[in-house]
């Protein structure tokens, strides 16, 4: 049977490169390493052109981002606005003589499917009957 020859100690350290600095040893030991896994893109410089894109796409995102927000806070205030109207028409009603109980449901009724609505009543009435009510 034949068996390699042990490895040597002495010569499984690489040698050093030509003018031996250890800088330059170490930057062959950096280029030896496994490529890092960039999801499959390919890596780039970024160039001041590169950079200056960048900028100005940050920028372009930022003052996008700033329009939804200031959208989405003027939406926010019309909303307040319509919930005080909601408010006083309850209020008038109120002071006109109405149930505004009675009225709040009918207007979740209103928004509800008529199917939908329909099949709940019906489990309503079997759910009273059984208890013995009505």
């Amino acid at each position: 049977m034949f068996m390699p020859p042990a490895p040597d100690p002495q010569k499984s350290t690489p040698a050093p490169p030509p003018g031996g600095s250890e800088t330059q040893a170490s930057m062959a030991d950096l280029t030896a390493m496994p490529p890092v896994d960039t999801g499959g893109r390919i890596p780039v410089k970024n160039t001041p052109a590169d950079v200056a894109v960048g900028d100005h796409l940050y920028n372009v995102t930022a003052e996008e981002l700033r329009q939804f927000i200031e959208q989405f806070e003027h939406l926010e205030a019309e909303k307040k606005d319509i919930a005080e109207q909601q408010k006083d028409v309850m209020a008038e009603a109120k002071a006109r003589g109405y149930n505004t109980k009675v009225m709040k449901k009918i207007i979740v009724m209103r928004k509800r499917d008529h199917d939908d609505l329909a099949a709940e009543e019906a489990i309503l009435e079997i759910y009273m009957q059984a208890l013995g009510g009505r």
